[in-house]
């Protein structure tokens, strides 16, 4: 062989290093012959060897609500009475005379359970949608795609997500669009659940379809190896089970019963001892959900004759449990930096629960929620809550001030609930405990953090509105679900309390200015609020003029129906603003 040639043979054996070397003939075993170099021989042999995932299963796009600002609802947002849960067939809907029901529209990554958040207005079968499209009652079709499907238990996916393919259970109940495109197995959802949420489905549909964009077709190609199927055993209900209860242990979930800090079960004489217990329940859980999901694909893997090119192993990452910091909080964080950020977010959900007991939205002594209907008042919580250990607000306005200016300011009222739930031997070591974990003073975060938590916590669609003078020297706090046309005018009232406080503090400031009893350093301190304090009732006097009152006389009605991006700007400069509130929800 001379030089050349031997250099060219050199050069393709030093290739073979940094390349891949596949057939053509091998990607025509893919369907749609995607150009999957980076999969092993026996992963694309099962294509050719394999049923494909619409020979067991129905796979379909939902609806297209064509406006889903005037059609789609966070579940919060509307009266509780007014939400049809659990309905199984249209006749269901029908009958249940209700507006609102459950929809599917994808959300993010997370498997097995969850990303319920939203509903769709198919009051009558969704007559108010067919209208808005000029479609006949009769219609099945573009935009609204698969009727017949509506309300089946199943499973739902995301069309889009940045993070990777994700499926969750669906128990029926459920309208669903294309973002939360929904598969109806024949038979066992669970197994077919615990294939998509599996390693090998990953490795499967991204062979597929490289992108972040997972079609019907997509799903439909998916190799479903019958005999392999049918040999699997597993109790899927366990993983499903976790993931539900995770899901529901936070308020955004409609299934939420009670706080977890508040539970029999974690219950210790103090806040940070009860924490730790808790804590230590979600590092078992998740060490369990952990193990099972490499059980689970080490099943399908193995069912699949695949242990040569892929690995059972889970990053603890995609471990999706809300109580697992590593899935919450992402990125390249220490372990003490994520337990210091999962501590901050529990003592602010555990904040946000009191503030829902303030307002009658939740109750110590009941589950679920109490106050969630259009207008209810303090007595109709009594109704339902007869002897309270922790009595709600009455007129539904409590001030978030600088100072104990109100017995029914926010910040005196957190500690009460405090001294409620943990009791009064400890209350000093459990507010030091929250304040350490939050990094700040009580009454600091929740005139500078708790209003934006919140909103971020209910996605920019807040139950709790917040009137603010332009500086906010004045601020209080009413809940959506308990407004009535008076409530502005309880909240002029008091603010016009509020200016009549700091007016006289004023006067009595003036006095110690010029008292001969008065030290000059005492004198001098009061000459420089004097400043402040004129400063504080101008704004106040142009919050009153301007805006406060002048909404007052309007007495302006709501319909939660139309949802908080409707009812907010009908109170214009008189709350805080929202940065994106105004943002067109995607169709």
């Amino acid at each position: 062989m001379d030089n050349e040639n031997k250099q060219v043979v050199g050069t393709e054996q030093n290739m073979e290093k940094y390349f891949f070397r596949a057939s053509a003939a091998d990607f025509k075993k893919i369907p749609g012959k995607p150009i999957g170099y980076w999969i092993g021989e026996k992963t694309r042999n099962i294509f050719s060897k394999s049923d494909t995932l619409d020979k067991v299963a129905k796979i379909k796009q939902g609806l297209a609500t064509c406006n889903n600002d005037l059609f789609l609802r966070l579940w919060f947002e509307v009266a509780s009475s007014q939400i049809g849960y659990g309905v199984t067939s249209h006749l269901d809907a029908l009958e249940s005379k209700k507006k609102w029901f459950p929809y599917n529209k994808g959300g993010g990554y997370r498997k097995w359970y969850g990303n319920n958040d939203y509903l769709v207005n198919w009051k009558n079968n969704g007559e108010d949608i067919h209208a808005y499209s000029n479609l006949p009652m009769d219609y099945s079709g573009a935009p609204v795609r698969a009727k017949r499907f509506y309300f089946l238990e199943g499973i739902t996916y995301g069309l889009i997500s940045s993070y990777g393919f994700s499926a969750r259970r669906v128990f029926g109940g459920f309208v669903f669009d294309v973002g939360g495109s929904m598969i109806f197995p024949e038979k066992d959802p669970n197994r077919l659940l615990g294939f998509l949420c599996s390693t090998l489905t990953k490795a499967l549909i991204t062979t597929i379809n490289p992108t972040l964009n997972y079609q019907v077709g997509d799903i439909q190609k998916l190799p479903i190896m019958n005999d392999a199927f049918k040999s699997i055993k597993f109790d899927w209900d366990i993983i499903i089970k976790i993931g539900k209860t995770d899901w529901d242990t936070y308020e955004i979930s409609w299934g939420f019963t009670t706080l977890l800090l508040l539970h029999a079960a974690h219950r210790q004489p103090t806040l940070k001892g009860t924490y730790q217990k808790l804590r230590t329940h979600w590092q078992d859980l998740v060490q369990e959900m952990h193990y099972l999901e490499e059980e689970n694909n080490r099943i399908f893997i193995e069912a699949y004759g695949l242990q040569d090119e892929l690995t059972p192993d889970v990053p603890l990452k995609e471990i999706t449990l809300t109580c697992n910091p590593h899935y919450r909080y992402g990125g390249n964080k220490t372990e003490a930096e994520l337990e210091a950020l999962l501590l901050a977010d529990t003592i602010r959900e555990f904040l946000s629960y009191a503030v829902g007991c303030m307002f009658g939205r939740y109750s110590l002594d009941k589950p679920g929620l109490v106050l969630a209907n259009q207008g209810e008042t303090l007595a109709d919580y009594l109704a339902q809550v007869s002897n309270p250990i922790f009595t709600p607000d009455q007129d539904n306005v409590i001030p978030m001030l600088d100072g104990e200016w109100f017995a029914d300011d926010i910040t005196e009222r957190f500690r009460q609930f405090l001294r409620v739930t943990f009791g009064e031997e400890h209350y000093e070591e459990n507010l030091t405990f929250i304040e350490d974990a939050i990094g700040k003073d009580i009454r600091r975060f929740f005139l500078r953090d708790f209003y934006n938590d919140h909103v971020k916590r209910y996605k920019k669609r807040p139950i709790y509105w917040l009137f603010s003078s332009p500086k906010g020297t004045f601020s209080a706090l009413i809940y959506l679900h308990r407004y009535r046309p008076d409530t502005v005018s309880i909240v002029l009232g008091y603010l016009r309390d509020f200016r009549n406080k700091l007016d006289s503090h004023l006067k009595h400031l003036e006095q110690v200015s010029i008292s001969t009893d008065a030290g000059q350093a005492e004198k001098t301190r009061a000459l420089k609020e004097i400043d402040n304090l004129k400063k504080q009732l101008l704004e106040l006097d142009d919050y009153e003029h301007d805006t406060l009152y002048p909404l007052a006389t309007q007495q302006i009605t709501i319909d939660l129906d139309d949802g908080v991006k409707a009812n907010y700007p009908k109170f214009g400069s008189a709350l805080k603003r929202i940065v994106g509130l105004d943002a067109k929800d995607d169709d």
